[in-house]
C-alpha cells in the first residue's frame, strides 16, 4: 500500500508519541513534507479532572512550537482551538469519533494572494483521510492522558509519573532528600461535630485549597489528606556538585509555601468572620531529611507515600504547635539550610523520637 509520509507515520509510529503536544508537532510537520499549506494546528483533548475539563495544545507551522491552553470545568465551553486556528487562515476541524469526549483536531491553511485560505476540495479531502487514520492513535493517546490526569488528581504529580512509569511493587521505592510539611487544623473533632456534614465538607476543602494550593505554587507534592491533616513534600532535585543549594532550595521553597498558606488562611478566617463563623486556626510544621518514597500496603491494595524517621519528626513536631502557642513550627534540619531569620525556640523532646529536636519558628508569630 503506497501511503504518503503522513498517514505511514499516523500508522507506525503516532501511538508511540510521548504527548499530545509531540503528536501534534509531528503531524504538522509530516503534513507540511507532504506540500499541504499549513499555518498550524490544534488538538484538543477532554480529561477526567477536578478543574481542568480539556487541554488544547496549538501548534505554529512558521516556528514549530506548540502551546497549551486549559479550559475548566466550572467555566463555560470554549473552543480554544477553532478560535486560535481562525487568526492564522481558514480552518478545517473535525472531531475524532462519535462522543462529544472525542478528540478534536483542527488545522489553518495559509493564505493565498486573494486572502481566502489554502483548503479547497483536494485539501480538505486529505485532511479528511489524515483525520481517519488519526483515530486509533488518538484514541490511544487520549486514554493514556485520562489515566495521567486521573492518576495525578489522586496521587500528584511525581507519585503519578512513578505509578505509571511501572514501580508498582509492594515494598519497593527510592530514598531521596526532601523538605517535609505537615499539618492540620485544631479541635477539628469539635468542630465537626458542631457542623452539618456537606458544610464540612466545604469547611475542609476551603482549608485544603489553602494549603494545598500554596505547596503545589512553589513546585512541592501533597502526598496525603488525612482526615483534616496534609503531608507534603519538597523533592531535592540536586544538580552535580551543587546538592548543599538544592537542599536549601527546597527548604527555601517549603518556607515560602507555608507563609503563603498562612497569608490564605487569614483571609479565609476574615471571610468566616464576615459570614457569623468561627476562625479555622491550625498548626504546620516543617522538616528536611531523607524519606522512603515508594509503595507500601496489602497485596491488592497499595499506597504510594512517604516513611521514615523524617516523617516521624514532622508529624510529632506539628503536635507541639498547640502546647508552644505557635501556628508555624520548623526544625533545626529547615533553620540549617535557609537564611531566613526564625527565632529560636530552644530543644525540645518529641514523642518517640530519640533525640530532642531544635525547633524555631517565624519571627512574626507570637506566642
Amino acid at each position: 500500500m503506497d501511503l504518503t509520509s503522513s498517514l505511514a507515520w499516523l500508522v507506525d509510529e503516532a501511538a508511540a508519541s510521548p504527548g499530545p503536544e509531540r503528536f501534534l508537532a509531528e503531524l504538522g510537520r509530516q503534513l507540511l513534507c507532504d506540500g499541504l499549506p499549513l499555518a498550524g494546528g490544534a488538538l484538543t483533548l477532554s480529561v477526567p479532572h477536578p478543574i481542568i475539563a480539556r487541554r488544547t495544545w496549538l501548534w505554529r507551522a512558521e516556528t514549530g512550537v506548540v502551546i497549551e491552553a486549559l479550559g475548566f470545568a466550572a467555566a463555560p465551553p470554549v473552543e480554544a482551538g477553532r478560535e486560535w486556528l481562525a487568526g492564522l487562515g481558514r480552518v478545517w476541524e473535525e472531531r475524532i469519533g462519535k462522543s462529544q469526549e472525542s478528540p478534536v483536531l483542527g488545522w489553518a491553511g495559509t493564505a493565498n494572494g486573494a486572502g481566502d485560505g489554502a483548503f479547497g476540495t483536494a485539501e480538505a479531502r486529505r485532511l479528511q483521510e489524515i483525520a481517519r487514520f488519526a483515530a486509533a492513535p488518538l484514541a490511544a493517546l487520549s486514554a493514556r492522558e485520562a489515566r495521567t490526569a486521573l492518576l495525578e488528581a489522586y496521587l500528584g504529580r511525581r507519585s503519578a509519573a512513578r505509578v505509571q512509569a511501572g514501580a508498582l511493587a509492594r515494598g519497593t521505592g527510592e530514598t531521596i532528600r526532601a523538605a517535609l510539611v505537615c499539618a492540620d487544623l485544631r479541635d477539628f473533632t469539635a468542630l465537626s461535630e458542631a457542623t452539618e456534614p456537606y458544610a464540612m465538607i466545604a469547611t475542609l476543602d476551603a482549608w485544603f485549597d489553602r494549603i494545598a494550593g500554596a505547596v503545589h505554587a512553589f513546585g512541592g507534592e501533597v502526598l496525603k489528606f488525612i482526615g483534616d491533616g496534609v503531608l507534603a513534600i519538597f523533592p531535592v532535585a540536586p544538580a552535580s556538585g551543587e546538592e548543599t543549594q538544592a537542599d536549601r532550595d527546597a527548604c527555601e521553597a517549603a518556607l515560602r509555601a507555608v507563609a503563603a498558606s498562612c497569608a490564605g488562611m487569614a483571609h479565609l478566617d476574615e471571610l468566616r468572620r464576615a459570614q457569623g463563623l468561627s476562625p479555622l486556626p491550625f498548626g504546620a510544621a516543617l522538616h528536611f531529611g531523607e524519606i522512603l518514597w515508594g509503595n507500601i500496603g496489602a497485596a491488592d491494595r497499595l499506597d504510594f507515600t512517604a516513611i521514615g524517621p523524617a516523617v516521624n519528626l514532622v508529624s510529632r513536631l506539628e503536635g507541639l504547635c498547640k502546647p508552644l502557642g505557635r501556628t508555624v513550627l520548623i526544625s533545626g534540619a529547615v533553620a540549617a539550610n535557609t537564611e531566613a531569620v526564625l527565632t529560636p525556640l530552644g530543644e525540645h523532646a518529641l514523642r518517640g523520637i530519640a533525640r530532642p529536636c531544635a525547633v524555631f519558628a517565624l519571627p512574626e508569630e507570637r506566642a
